[in-house]
């Protein structure tokens, strides 16, 4: 498998995961659409990298969320609302056990072990988890409803401008 020195997170990203490089050092696993490959860089670190790359911080993105939303346990953030990319977490976004999924790429969800889910995403991947299958509904459907009144603030502003510029 790939090591990227400078991963990137992008539209075709589906999941950030936590990988062991040595001993307590961790890194990322990178699932995509089209690949994966690792890299020395720690998901949280990495998704603060994607949030910087749009213009804010990964901090920035979940003080949003609780503006936004009202929410600050598990909250997802939005990367680029203009592109529709939101994550959510499994966990704590300040864990080092935290993965990060692409709400947009999510298929379906499979119950498995009492606190493992497999998620199924577009394209036929598929990755499992530590987490349940009922939190993992919540944390979805959360993060639909977040992505929705996002797109809507946005699709109000731009008619607001239209109609400014009229």
């Amino acid at each position: 498998m790939d090591i990227l020195k400078d991963p990137k997170i992008t539209a075709l990203t589906m999941a950030v995961t936590p990988h062991v490089v040595s001993g307590d050092v961790y890194g990322s696993y990178v699932l995509e659409k089209n690949g994966e490959y690792l890299c020395e860089i720690p998901p949280k670190q990495l998704m603060d990298k994607g949030c910087r790359y749009f213009g804010s911080s990964l901090k920035g993105r979940l003080d949003g969320t609780r503006e936004v939303f009202g929410i600050t346990r598990k909250a997802p953030i939005s990367l680029d609302p203009m592109s529709g990319i939101f994550f959510l977490p499994t966990t704590s976004p300040h864990s080092s056990d935290c993965i990060w999924i692409a709400h947009g790429h999510v298929h379906s969800l499979e119950k498995l072990e009492s606190k493992q889910t497999r998620i199924h995403f577009e394209g036929g991947k598929e990755l499992t988890v530590d987490s349940s299958f009922t939190s993992l509904t919540n944390q979805i459907q959360r993060t639909a409803q977040f992505r929705h009144l996002m797109l809507d603030r946005i699709t109000k502003h731009q008619r607001e401008v239209e109609l400014a510029s009229s």
